[in-house]
């Protein structure tokens, strides 16, 4: 009997715990903190000058992409759904994506097209010479060694890198004042990313335990960088890696800050845009203790949430 009260006693008490929780998640409301967009970047405004074409004509382009492609629009839904995410949020971050980073196709099977001319390609991911699977044994990244799952090892793994290398000498060697996925994750310029969903590799291989698990494609591998570049270029694996980063800055601003960001798209295609979510959600954490009420949408989030009404008729 005394077994079985305190087995009441605890039950109750997480339940409590559970509601409380539940009470005190704030849903952050729809729309805009800014009433103007926040200002786009020069890299963006010189590489879309560069391409002889503008914003509006970028967006306009991707939109009609989506309204014309009804094959996509459904695989949108279906990952959106394994991953538990509104489609609106995949949505929102492709228009994104295609309007300030790079120019949509005209249709989705020139992704595909596009995803087979990189399969067997030989390159892999290094600077200087020295593979980064050679790189991150080193010692100051023994910290990592116990982390599990793809997620925090390679958040572990930049961290190290920001805080040990970038623009750093070490052992004699310079290393650049640059994002660890510039330095060793972009073979061919910094900066670039590819696909319909625009991922960076070295967020793909921190997502790839999700992805594995929920969609069972195959995990990805650092010292496999055809493979990962394969993985995050083919529209329908791009989509469930896409959905998974959603889904990862939803929740880290659910357990971190708090906050439910899943009635805003502006601010998912926002984190979707600037990565690193769960920094992020604790920043916000210390910007709320000094006055801030909501997360904010930069330039790109921003474009989201004004044409919502729009993207959402796509659908």
């Amino acid at each position: 009997m005394r077994h079985l009260l305190t087995m009441f006693v605890m039950a109750t008490v997480m339940l409590a715990s559970e509601a409380n929780i539940a009470r005190a998640m704030e849903i952050v409301p729809p729309g805009n903190r800014h009433a103007e967009q926040p200002a786009i970047p020069g890299a963006s405004v010189r590489r879309t000058k560069a391409g002889k074409t503008s914003f509006d004509a970028k967006y306009e382009k991707v939109r009609d992409l989506l309204a014309t492609d009804r094959e996509l629009t459904g695989k949108i839904k279906s990952v959106a759904a394994q991953y538990g995410i509104a489609p609106i949020h995949m949505v929102g971050a492709i228009v994104g994506e295609h309007t300030y980073n790079v120019d949509a196709y005209d249709r989705l099977q020139s992704y595909y097209i596009k995803a087979a001319s990189y399969a067997g390609d030989s390159f892999r991911f290094a600077h200087n010479g020295q593979r980064v699977d050679e790189f991150v044994s080193r010692p100051e990244f023994s910290v990592c060694e116990g982390k599990k799952g793809s997620y925090a090892l390679w958040s572990c793994r930049e961290s190290v890198w920001n805080r040990e290398f970038k623009g750093r000498a070490v052992g004699g060697v310079s290393y650049p004042n640059n994002r660890f996925s510039a330095v060793f994750f972009q073979p061919f310029y910094a900066g670039q990313t590819f696909g319909l969903g625009q991922i960076n590799p070295l967020t793909a291989l921190m997502l790839t335990d999700a992805v594995a698990r929920v969609s069972g494609y195959d995990r990805l591998d650092e010292k496999d960088a055809a493979g990962v570049y394969q993985a995050i270029m083919d529209p329908d694996i791009s989509l469930a890696y896409m959905a998974a980063s959603l889904r990862h800055s939803i929740d880290a601003y659910k357990q971190i800050a708090g906050v439910d960001i899943s009635g805003n798209p502006g601010i998912t295609a926002t984190l979707y845009n600037v990565g690193n979510s769960d920094a992020r959600a604790a920043d916000f954490v210390r910007r709320r203790a000094e006055g801030a009420v909501w997360p904010e949408e930069n330039y790109y989030g921003w474009l989201v949430n004004d044409k919502l009404a729009e993207l959402q008729g796509l659908l």
